[in-house]
């Protein structure tokens, strides 16, 4: 497998943030969507695709649920990022000098303060790194971005300021997705299982569906519900769950949740992050 890791966004973004220190010596490769980064893995243009799939602050990233499942990727590994927002500007502006701040509405959202407390104009733009990307080339003093010290370095903007978002737990999890599954011994200690499920459409099927994980003592980190091809009765379900589904709590919850479901697949079993159980990032 190359060294190469694919994720969606521009250069320094925040999820090409999270690749250089989960994998650090790899080579990252931008792409221009989420469905880009997994055919990236495909062609073998990439080794692995570090997919965002949901954050504290702004919940789920609906695409990657979306296409995980048909992806025909294997979730090999999570990583969680913290995102610590920069304030940046062309070299030698002053903070008294800004007028306008660029950014992704996302990132808007989460300096408010700052936006405030410098009286200043919040204008939305498609990504954060983008953005610097932008302010650079504009080189006015008057136009700053939010974004990662990373951006910064990569479009040479001086940082006037770090750690500038409102909330100090902002931090994003990613799927690592790649072309073959891990295999991991039902022995490994500290997994993680991924799968998705669609439920039979009967009364109280989730509940039943569920109930195994509940009585077995399998503790769910995730479940995310969306629908199929439109339809309100077809509901599919992306789940989490701590486990290898050989280890006998799991797979008595799993062969319970076979009763239930129409249709059950296993997307990984991969080591769960250092950071779990820590409220950090790791």
């Amino acid at each position: 497998m190359n060294q190469i890791i694919a994720f969606q966004g521009t250069p320094g973004a925040y999820s090409d943030l999270a690749c250089r220190n989960a994998y650090p010596g790899w080579t990252t490769l931008p792409c221009y969507s989420f469905a880009d980064a997994i055919e990236a893995v495909h062609e073998g243009r990439a080794g692995l695709a570090m997919l965002a799939c949901e954050n504290t602050l702004a919940g789920r990233v609906p695409d990657v649920h979306a296409l995980l499942p048909e992806s025909g990727l294997h979730v090999v590994g999570e990583h969680f990022q913290r995102v610590e927002h920069c304030l940046l500007a062309p070299k030698g502006a002053s903070i008294g000098q800004i007028k306008r701040i660029h950014s992704h509405p996302v990132a808007l959202g989460q300096v408010r303060k700052l936006t405030r407390e410098l009286g200043v104009q919040a204008v939305v733009q498609s990504d954060t790194a983008g953005s610097a990307e932008m302010v650079a080339k504009l080189n006015n003093p008057e136009d700053a971005a939010i974004a990662s010290e990373l951006a910064g370095q990569l479009f040479r903007l001086d940082v006037l300021r770090r750690n500038v978002e409102d909330a100090a737990h902002n931090t994003t999890r990613f799927y690592v997705m790649g072309k073959t599954p891990l295999n991991l011994p039902a022995t490994t200690p500290g997994l993680m299982t991924t799968f998705v499920f669609r439920v039979r459409n009967v009364p109280a099927a989730l509940y039943k569906a569920l109930g195994g994980f509940a009585t077995n003592g399998v503790n769910m980190t995730k479940l995310e519900s969306y629908m199929l091809a439109g339809a309100f009765t077809a509901t599919q379900f992306l789940c989490d769950v701590e486990g290898h589904p050989e280890h006998p709590n799991l797979r008595r919850a799993m062969e319970e949740l076979s009763f239930f479901s129409r249709e059950t697949r296993i997307m990984g079993v991969y080591p769960m992050a250092a950071v779990r159980g820590t409220g950090g990032a790791d």
